[in-house]
């Protein structure tokens, strides 16, 4: 490990001594700020980024990407850390005081509006479309 400090160091001296200063940059803006009721403990977004899990001391708010709380899910006061599966469709809560990990299966729901369409049976059953996007 010395070697490579010694290294960098050296490298770092090499480069100052040429009298150049060289600097890099970061462009930023704020894409969206939220106001909460409570301190943020710990935070996680999908894969697509269309929605962000902000976990507090009184549970999980689910934003979308435009900002607007979608819903809340109440974890109970030990959770302490969020993370977002892979693909999105599980939310894994740990929590240290009771030494344990749970995934919650995330599925979420959009209302269609289907007013004008023609349909077949009472106006007001429920209706519900599975997608099967692992077909190829």
């Amino acid at each position: 490990m010395m070697c490579k400090w010694m290294g960098l160091l050296s490298v770092l001296m090499v480069f100052a001594g040429t009298g150049t200063a060289s600097f890099a940059g970061v462009e930023w803006e704020t894409e969206y700020r939220f106001e909460l009721d409570q301190p943020p403990l710990d935070v996680a977004v999908t894969p697509d980024g269309k929605h962000l899990f902000v976990l507090t001391k009184k549970g999980i708010s689910v934003y979308s990407q435009d900002g607007k709380l979608v819903d809340k899910i109440n974890v109970g006061y030990a959770v302490d850390r969020i993370r977002i599966g892979p693909r999105g469709r599980r939310l894994f809560i740990t929590s240290r005081k009771n030494r344990t990990v749970e995934a919650l299966d995330i599925a979420f729901i959009f209302d269609i509006d289907l007013s004008g369409s023609p349909y077949k049976g009472p106006r007001n059953a429920p209706v519900v479309i599975a997608v099967f996007s692992d077909f190829q």
